[in-house]
């Protein structure tokens, strides 16, 4: 894949308590599910259907062999948001260094944006990762994100407590195909949330 170079802004938040208030359900039809084993395959769908207007592309140069680890480490969590039974998006959760919690990867599929949802599904992420009592959950976005992130990030609670500017690399020719089959595979999952309640 050809590679390009532009230079772009990112921020760094972070969240150091529990957020206040409850869970506002959504106005639709939403199950939230946590994947237990997920395929490579399988992510790298829910990567590119987030991510491919995003230019996100780490997840998709990572060697395979080192993805599986990541995935299959029970110290990362990984959801997926679902809308009348259809996937709209993920998160996932990488608990692996002590006393904190990355928000490693957070967003609704192009489709299922403008809905509320985004919100909804970023304060629950952010309750499901202090049920594990970190001293802090901190994300990175950067200003090839979409517009309402950084707004959104700020309104469930993260605070900024660094912006740099960085090289960010552009793939030239990454493909938007997404794998409707491997989306539909998800392997084992357990359901976190529903509403209305099934």
């Amino acid at each position: 894949m050809a590679k390009t170079e532009i230079q772009t802004k990112t921020t760094y938040l972070q969240m150091l308590h529990r957020p206040e208030g409850h869970l506002e359900n959504p106005l639709e039809n939403v199950e939230i599910h946590e994947v237990l084993s997920p395929s490579v395959s399988f992510y790298h769908a829910l990567y590119r259907s987030v991510g491919s207007k995003l230019h996100w592309y780490d997840r998709l140069v990572m060697p395979e062999t080192e993805l599986e680890n990541v995935l299959t480490d029970r110290r990362v969590d990984l959801f997926t948001l679902h809308v009348r039974g259809v996937t709209a998006g993920y998160c996932e959760l990488d608990r692996r260094t002590p006393n904190e919690i990355e928000l490693a990867y957070f967003g609704l599929f192009p489709q299922f944006l403008g809905r509320g949802l985004g919100k909804f599904f970023l304060r629950w992420t952010a309750l499901e990762a202090w049920t594990h009592s970190p001293q802090r959950l901190w994300l990175h976005t950067c200003d090839l994100d979409h517009p309402a992130a950084l707004p959104n990030y700020i309104k469930t609670g993260f605070q900024v407590y660094e912006e740099t500017w960085v090289n960010q690399v552009i793939l030239d020719e990454q493909s938007n195909a997404v794998s409707n089959a491997a989306l539909s595979t998800p392997g084992p999952t357990a359901l976190k949330y529903s509403h209305p309640e099934s």
